[in-house]
């Protein structure tokens, strides 16, 4: 059989995208064929992600989004329609933390991790579902963490929202299954990112003491497993949650 992990002509949507994960699959998902089209607030380093995806021989749209501001998720994904004239594959990935003990938390952290994760991830796919229901094709993929399911202290805003984003991803792949869209989430683990590389050592060391492959995960291994639930390949799967954590959380 001939593997149809090919995402030639596909049009790709990836929130976050000027860094870390977010990149990561940018690059992948244009190194199997899909144009990308970049969202985030740091036009600069959109840029240069952009041009790596136009070196990969792939189309490449920067978008100054705010996925937090519902106007411009609007303006951004109408600038995706009107040059590709369809979105197929939409990844949320944008992410803030704002990490705090639940006593010291207040009100504007909360606010802000749950309207950048959680709200930013419904506004983006309020925007591309109504194409995507009259092409009954479309793949969303929506950045979680093992954190959601595990429990964290000091970041209750922060598992909160990815906590919603599993619950979202649910219901929504159950609302449009029948249109032939899938909706699943990525559950990474510890992965080594620009945000882990300022952990303590100490912090560190003890975190690689309790994930059974004994290392942090990379940015590209999170970034293909985006790009298997992209693909043909994943047509029978949907309202799941994909764990890439080196064995972290196996329940």
């Amino acid at each position: 059989m001939v593997s149809t992990m090919n995402l030639e002509g596909r049009v790709a949507v990836v929130t976050g995208a000027s860094q870390g994960i977010g990149r990561a699959c940018a690059l992948v998902l244009a190194e199997a064929g899909a144009d990308v089209a970049l969202a985030s607030r740091n036009m600069e380093k959109l840029t240069a992600v952009a041009q790596e995806v136009k070196t990969l021989g792939r189309k490449a749209l920067v978008l100054g989004v705010d996925v937090s501001n519902p106007q411009t998720v609007k303006a951004g994904m109408s600038k995706v329609l009107e040059t590709w004239k369809k979105v197929d594959i939409l990844v949320n990935n944008a992410g803030v933390v704002r990490d705090n003990l639940i006593l010291r938390m207040n009100p504007t952290d909360w606010d802000t991790v749950l309207r950048t994760n959680l709200d930013g991830a419904y506004y983006c796919i309020k925007e591309v579902l109504p194409g995507m229901v009259r092409q009954r094709y479309g793949r969303i993929i929506n950045l979680a963490s093992v954190v959601a399911q595990a429990g964290n202290p000091g970041q209750a805003n922060y598992i909160a929202s990815k906590a919603g984003l599993i619950g979202l991803t649910k219901a929504v792949a159950a609302e449009v299954a029948r249109r032939n869209i899938t909706v699943n989430a990525v559950s990474p683990g510890f992965i080594d990112t620009p945000m882990t590389g300022k952990l303590p050592e100490g912090v560190h060391d003890k975190l690689l003491s309790v994930i059974p492959l004994g290392r942090m995960g990379t940015d590209r291994e999170v970034a293909y497993g985006v790009r298997f639930l992209a693909s043909e390949e994943a047509g029978y799967i949907t309202g799941h949650v994909l764990n890439i954590n080196g064995g972290l959380y196996m329940a």
